[in-house]
């Protein structure tokens, strides 16, 4: 299918650009030493984090609602969110002057619900999933005549998200591959939009790539087979992407134009987090640091050795303290940077003194334990103990493991 047959086109994604005008912000380009060394060519990140509302959802959902007639704009909108589509769609309603009511299940993090709020919106706490809301919010479509702004699969909802394609090619102009996370698809089909007809202009190809969280990837089978596929379980920490089936017309444009589209452990995204806290000073949602993950864990250079001059996507910011908080210490773990260990000991005076001065010698830093006598497991003067330690990598981490077992422990890896 040539570009030209698509349901979205260029000429659409450059009619989205001009409606955005003074409405989102033109977000920065933050190069990446770090990165760059681990890849081996140059790589620049794309600080949609810092876009109002935290994230791309705005592109789309302020160019899907300026196009609504005066008449469906004064039956109001209704979306239905666990987050960013839903702080998106409150933002543009707020400036276009529309009712706005946003479904989000019960379990939605409570910063994102008071931002939703904040900008104006109804906020109804329905269901334990976005689908239960979905649901609910289309029922309210249905009775009231409300028009049900899409997270993803409207032509303008994509033609709006392309926009961040424009942006990267006027701030990097010789970019190479463009890497961004996906769930239902709207960003990848409008990016891919964008970069390939810009691509095709200048006569020299530019590769666009999607990343899945490896527990929400509907896209691997659905572009093998053809045919979307509903995945039976989603979970993944990154919600933002947590989609279990792509949506229909941006599936009928990845399809025709992204280059692949690759999936990362859960592991991998606690880390992208932390790397691009420490190494960048930014502050990504997991769902915004996939496409980090799949550089840091080599899963595009396995599939893509030559990425050239790179740059990645970090589509969102919006991240629950308390996630980030469990993210940091999950991801510091799988660095090898944090670790647990539990393991049996004797009760008697001077045992715990001994294992401490060990952990010392290595030059690790205990912060917490946790000393039980009482257990079914626990024979009469045993033990159990817990030992929570900052550590300085994986193979820090094994030397603790053998100084411990050279002096006659058994210490059990927790995490």
């Amino acid at each position: 299918m040539s570009l030209a047959d698509l349901p979205v086109r260029l000429s659409d994604v450059e009619a989205a650009a001009a409606l955005l005008e003074g409405v989102t912000e033109r977000t920065p380009m933050a190069h990446s030493r770090a990165l760059s060394r681990l890849v081996g060519s140059e790589v620049n990140l794309k600080a949609e984090n810092l876009q109002r509302s935290g994230s791309f959802k705005v592109r789309g959902a302020y160019v899907r609602m300026a196009k609504l007639s005066p008449e469906e704009k004064a039956r109001g909108v209704v979306a239905a969110s666990a987050g960013n589509h839903a702080q998106g769609v409150a933002l543009a309603a707020d400036r276009l002057g529309i009712v706005a009511r946003i479904y989000m299940p019960r379990g939605a993090a409570l910063p994102k619900v008071a931002a939703t709020q904040d900008h104006g919106a109804e906020v109804i706490l329905h269901g334990s999933t976005v689908d239960e809301a979905l649901a609910e919010a289309q029922r309210y479509a249905e009775e009231t005549g409300a028009v049900i702004v899409h997270p993803f699969d409207h032509p303008d909802i994509v033609a709006g998200q392309g926009t961040l394609g424009l942006e990267i090619l006027d701030q990097v102009p010789d970019v190479d591959t463009v890497i961004t996370g996906v769930g239902g698809g709207g960003l990848l089909a409008g990016l891919a939009v964008a970069v390939k007809a810009r691509a095709e202009q200048l006569g020299r190809p530019i590769r666009v790539i999607g990343v899945q969280a490896e527990n929400a990837a509907a896209y691997p089978p659905s572009l093998a087979g053809d045919a979307l596929v509903t995945l039976e379980r989603v979970s993944t920490i990154a919600d933002g992407i947590a989609v279990g089936k792509p949506g229909q017309l941006p599936f009928s444009i990845i399809k025709e134009l992204a280059d692949d589209v690759v999936t990362v452990s859960e592991d991998s995204l606690a880390q992208a987090l932390i790397f691009l806290l420490e190494r960048n000073k930014l502050v990504v949602e997991p769902a915004g640091a996939v496409g980090v993950a799949a550089l840091l864990d080599g899963a595009l250079q396995k599939t893509c050795p030559d990425l050239g001059n790179t740059v990645v996507v970090l589509s969102g910011g919006n991240i629950d303290p308390m996630l980030m908080l469990k993210v940091i210490q999950r991801g510091l773990s799988a660095a090898g940077r944090y670790m647990t260990i539990k393991m049996m000991l004797t009760d008697r005076p001077g045992e715990l003194a001994l294992i401490s001065k060990i952990i010392a010698i290595q030059d690790a830093n205990v912060t917490g334990v946790d000393h039980t006598r009482i257990g079914g497991s626990l024979s009469m003067g045993d033990v159990s103990i817990t030992i929570d330690m900052e550590t300085k990598g994986h193979e820090h981490c094994r030397q603790i493991l053998r100084a411990l077992e050279a002096e006659g422990y058994h210490p059990v890896v927790v995490h």
